[in-house]
């Protein structure tokens, strides 16, 4: 994202798709100073939060940092199910927002780059559940139906700048393979 300041990723999709892995590698790999991260698995007011969270991070956090002001976002305490604690982000750096609902939590950022990323309905749940340990089994259909509510509503896809699926083997690359979709860049002088 040369040539822009202070840019705003946001990177979208089902749980299990593969977010979290490659906001993580575009941290590691940022030029310069890393970017700030800020993953929604940490604002979701518990297992029926998906939708709060989103307009949340909105309000508290991506607005004031289009103003240049400092953006506050509050943790969510999943041991206690309460509020944690309050956290800040300056203006004036790059900013990676990741989680499902992440368009939403930049519904009104004009100039962010928003990355949907999904997998095959199988393979997205394996990952998603293997990775926490049987926590997160008796909520995974609270939680997509949820997600199906706030895809139904939103069509949070469309709005894209970059489309990335996984192959059924687990591979999210940007060329075509059986099973994966090539990348899909919409042109907003992004380069």
């Amino acid at each position: 994202m040369r040539g822009i300041r202070n840019p705003l990723v946001l990177i979208d999709g089902p749980s299990g798709a593969g977010k979290s892995t490659l906001a993580d590698a575009l941290v590691e790999c940022w030029p310069g100073r890393p970017p700030q991260l800020v993953r929604l698995d940490d604002v979701y007011r518990g297992w029926s939060g998906l939708e709060r969270a989103g307009v949340e991070l909105s309000q508290t956090l991506v607005r004031p940092r289009a103003r240049s002001q400092v953006g506050r976002w509050r943790r969510w305490d999943w041991v206690n199910q309460r509020p944690g604690a309050r956290e800040h982000v300056p203006p004036g750096e790059a900013l990676i927002v990741e989680g499902c609902g992440a368009f939403a939590a930049g519904s009104s950022a004009r100039s962010a780059l928003r990355i949907w990323v999904d997998a095959p309905d199988a393979l997205r749940r394996r990952r998603a559940l293997d990775r926490d340990g049987g926590a997160y089994d008796p909520y995974w259909e609270t939680w997509d139906r949820q997600w199906r509510h706030y895809v139904h509503r939103t069509v949070p896809a469309v709005r894209a700048d970059v489309r990335l699926r996984a192959a059924p083997d687990g591979r999210t690359e940007p060329r075509p393979d059986p099973g994966a979709a090539p990348v899909h860049l919409r042109s907003r002088g992004l380069t």
